[in-house]
């Protein structure tokens, strides 16, 4: 899967490749990995020489609200939020390398987040690292270091519910003695690997890695330890990765800082001029559609001190991702690769009508209905009618077929009914939208009431108002009991507060 390097203590060995598609093996030497965050970082390792990359640590509850969405144009996997923004990008070239990285601080929303990305990554791992105040004011982060019998939950958790390897990322406690027995303890779990940073939750990048910490720690247990934290005073070049290693004892080393400033550190022949790094890595984020600010931090964590040179200062004017492009000479590269990017969008959107008119032929009823909800009184839906005529007929329940278009992430959804499919030609905003929309075409074909204002009364609206009625007299009944308890001082028991953390489960 990827190279393997060979000391004494070592022989040549070969990555393992099962159901679990990264394995890690005891004291098995890696080449580096890198915590690099967004795709096109990523991927600028891998070609540089990175066995394994970390994506920026993503929260499970975010990662929860996402979609799943097969992006065709940019031929991706994205994970998209509601608000249609994409939380995270993967693509086939990284698949076996990238290790999901998630804050969390209970198990079992950890679990549900994972296995909704388990299959379009490596291996997933937990930050426990983290000592932002977004990450611990959660209780993620390194928050979980005070909790060791939650830490122990949760991978343990994790490692029996999941098909892929588990991995979790520490920080140093404030003794070797307690430091030694919360690994000890993360061992027992399962987990197939623990990446250690050299600092305490307080220390910055200021302070000074610990290694003889994380040294003890490789001694003291079986499973393969990642070193982290040596980016500052002990990795300028390459073999000095090699270095780290060996100061550590652990099985591999992490990169985060040292990738960022010019990810072809991982060259055995030498890193490459960084002129020639940025531009590749500004390639990649026009290929992917990087947004353009996530584009510009990366460049000005490349420049560093060279931030006030012409070429930093025109990166810093820039504010578009063309922008970023003409500053680096690279204008006729976004032009060309927009236009090829475009190009797909209009044949996949030509392949997509071509499968609409091939529907006509398939026999499905259409038409141009959309669905709007100020058509309709307060709870009355043309599903709810669809679905009572349905029961009134004695035919099974409607069965409907939603499918997302992944140019612009709308939907379209096909309804069948008695062995007959009707859609709308109107993709829409959301899967009940859609929905909805199919249900109108199939009531106004059947030509059945829909439920739609001013339409005359129906049994299922009249249904709804008795039930209204009901509920309103009841809620009359129940405000006169309560008068009346209240004027007998009838005892009651204090319902205790709702914890957040059970609502969030």
């Amino acid at each position: 899967m990827g190279r393997i390097c060979e000391t004494a203590d070592c022989t040549r060995k070969k990555m393992i490749t099962s159901s679990k598609a990264l394995c890690y093996s005891n004291k098995i030497i890696l080449a580096p990995m890198v915590r690099v965050g967004m795709l096109p970082m990523r991927l600028l390792a891998l070609d540089y020489g990175a066995d394994i990359v970390y994506c920026e640590e993503l929260i499970d509850i975010k990662m929860l609200q996402c979609r799943r969405v097969v992006n065709e144009v940019l031929e991706t996997v994205d994970f998209v939020a509601p608000n249609e923004r994409v939380i995270f990008r993967t693509c086939e070239r990284e698949k076996n390398h990238v290790v999901f990285q998630m804050g969390s601080a209970i198990p079992e929303r950890a679990l549900a987040a994972a296995k909704l990305i388990e299959n379009d990554v490596a291996g997933i791992d937990i930050n426990m690292g983290c000592p932002k105040e977004y990450s611990t004011k959660g209780g993620m982060g390194a928050a979980l270091l005070s909790d060791p019998d939650r830490i122990e939950l949760m991978l343990s958790t994790l490692v029996k519910g999941l098909s892929k390897p588990v991995t979790c990322k520490i920080r140093i406690l404030p003794t070797l003695e307690e430091t030694l027995s919360l690994v000890k303890r993360i061992e027992k779990t399962g987990v197939a690997a623990i990446a250690v940073h050299g600092r305490k939750k307080e220390e910055r990048p200021q302070h000074p890695v610990h290694c003889d910490v994380i040294k003890a720690i490789s001694e003291a247990v079986s499973v393969p330890v990642i070193a982290n934290g040596g980016s500052q005073d002990h990795i300028k070049q390459y073999a000095d990765i090699q270095s780290f290693r060996e100061a550590t004892n652990a099985s591999s080393v992490m990169l985060a800082r040292a990738a960022m400033w010019n990810p072809s550190i991982f060259r055995k022949e030498g890193a490459l001029p960084l002129e020639e790094v940025m531009q590749e890595y500004i390639k990649y984020t026009v290929r992917y559609e990087n947004h353009y600010t996530n584009t510009k931090y990366c460049l000005c964590q490349m420049l560093r001190e060279n931030l006030e040179s012409p070429q930093g200062k025109k990166l810093h004017s820039a504010q578009t991702q063309r922008a970023i492009c003409e500053a680096f000479e690279l204008g006729s590269y976004y032009e060309e690769m927009t236009s090829t990017l475009a190009s797909r969008k209009e044949s996949l959107a030509s392949q997509q009508q071509e499968d609409e008119n091939q529907a006509v032929d398939e026999g499905i009823i259409q038409m141009a209905i959309k669905f709007d909800r100020l058509d309709y009184p307060p709870q009355i839906t043309p599903k709810m009618f669809l679905l009572e005529w349905c029961r009134k007929e004695k035919l099974p329940q409607p069965a409907y077929e939603t499918i997302e278009r992944p140019l612009n992430r709308y939907f379209n959804s096909t309804v069948t009914v008695a062995g007959q499919k009707y859609k709308s030609t109107i993709w829409d905003k959301s899967k009940k939208l859609a929905e909805q929309s199919a249900a109108i075409v199939c009531l106004r074909t059947l030509g059945l009431p829909e439920g739609k204002l001013g339409e005359g009364e129906s049994g299922l609206v009249n249904k709804r108002k008795r039930n209204e009625k009901e509920i309103s007299s009841s809620t009359e009944n129940t405000e006169v009991l309560m008068l009346e308890a209240s004027h007998k001082k009838v005892h009651c028991t204090e319902i205790p507060d709702t914890d957040i953390s059970d609502v969030l489960r």
